[in-house]
């Protein structure tokens, strides 16, 4: 799931932080580089974007990579609308500010789905940075309703909203939400460096 990134409306923390210039390049270049990264014969790669319309437009994510709409809602409903799309294949849905993640993450996360309903990345934070299904169209009422978003609280929210499924968790990685969070990725690349 990525936002286009525009200065002001991506990364809004950690343009505090650093700048919201510098924030919005952050994301643009470390979202390439995940991409980049991800692409993998044993599962596509679907790039959900926002705003729909600059999105499925814009000429920042790889035109070869197939892109829908997040549509409306807050990041439950949306996520939960990206993972129901996935046409009754098992799903994993992402954000793109978590530099740590690479294929054997993705892989060990489509492996947990083959004995258990969902599969977690948790995150430094209390939330999480990936959510799988094994069957995501079959979303139980009332899922990611509640959920304390951008909290500590997310995960065991989130948690909370899959009754009588079992869970699996894979590693735990940190986001990208402050400077901080930015000088503890790998490398400590700053935002104002180049590619």
């Amino acid at each position: 799931m990525v936002k286009e990134p525009r200065p002001g409306r991506v990364k809004t923390r950690l343009g505090r932080d650093i700048g919201m210039v510098a924030a919005a390049w952050w994301f643009r270049h470390q979202t390439r580089r995940l991409l980049r990264r991800l692409r993998d014969s044993r599962w596509q790669v679907v790039v959900a974007v926002s705003p729909d319309r600059e999105g499925l437009g814009s000429r920042v994510w790889p035109a070869d990579l197939p892109r829908l709409p997040q549509g409306g809602g807050d990041l439950g409903l949306r996520m939960a609308r990206m993972l129901a799309r996935a046409e009754g294949a098992p799903a994993c849905l992402i954000g793109a500010d978590i530099p740590g993640v690479m294929p054997t993450h993705i892989a060990q996360a489509f492996a947990k789905l083959g004995d258990h309903d969902a599969v977690f990345g948790p995150a430094t934070d209390g939330g999480f940075w990936l959510i799988g299904l094994k069957h995501p169209a079959r979303q139980p009422a009332g899922f990611f309703r509640g959920v304390r978003w951008s909290t500590s609280h997310t995960l065991s929210d989130s948690l909370a909203t899959l009754p009588d499924h079992r869970i699996a968790f894979c590693d735990t990685l940190g986001d990208v939400d402050t400077a901080d969070d930015l000088n503890m990725t790998p490398g400590g690349a700053r935002a104002s460096s180049g590619e």
